[in-house]
């Protein structure tokens, strides 16, 4: 769940960070509450979902609306 909650994480900043960041908090939340041998990559994929949202909202409140694109 830790290698699964970094994954999602990375790819959550690139697309999908509002379904993809919120699906790797809750792994990573999980994968730390069983203590996984990989805690690096669980806290990892936790700060990348809270990225992953931040991000969004930041993206979001720059033009106003409930989604973003890259072009101009």
């Amino acid at each position: 769940m830790a290698v699964a909650a970094f994954v999602l994480g990375l790819l959550g900043l690139l697309v999908l960070n509002l379904f993809l960041g919120p699906i790797a908090i809750v792994l990573a939340s999980i994968a730390l509450m069983r203590g996984t041998s990989r805690k690096g990559r669980a806290v990892l994929g936790l700060g990348l979902g809270v990225a992953d949202l931040v991000v969004l909202a930041v993206l979001m409140s720059m033009d106003n609306t409930v989604s973003w694109g890259l072009a101009g």
